[in-house]
C-alpha cells in the first residue's frame, strides 16, 4: 500500500495554472446556484407577506393599538412589563 501511494505521488505530475480550467460544467452548477438562490429569496419575500398579513388579521393574538391606549402614553409593552 505505502509502495502504491509513493509511485503515484512521483509518477502523477502537478499541472500548472494554465492546465487547470473550471470547464462547462462548473458554469453550469454555478448558474443552477444562482437560480437557486433567487428562488429560495422570492420564496422567503412570499413568506414574509404572508406573516404580515396574518399579523395586521390578529392571528398571532397581538393586542391591535386603540386610541385609548395611545393616549395612556404607555405601550402594551410597557403594561405587560407593570402586570408581570
Amino acid at each position: 500500500m505505502q509502495f502504491a501511494l509513493l509511485f503515484v505521488s512521483l509518477t502523477d505530475p502537478v499541472p500548472t495554472d494554465n492546465q487547470v480550467k473550471a470547464g462547462p460544467a462548473a458554469a453550469i452548477v454555478f448558474i443552477l446556484l444562482l437560480v437557486a438562490v433567487g428562488a429560495l429569496g422570492f420564496s422567503l419575500r412570499r413568506q414574509f407577506k404572508k406573516i404580515q398579513a396574518a399579523k395586521e388579521a390578529g392571528v398571532y393574538g397581538d393586542e391591535e393599538k386603540t386610541d385609548g391606549d395611545a393616549a395612556d402614553g404607555a405601550s402594551s409593552d410597557e403594561n405587560a412589563d407593570q402586570n408581570a
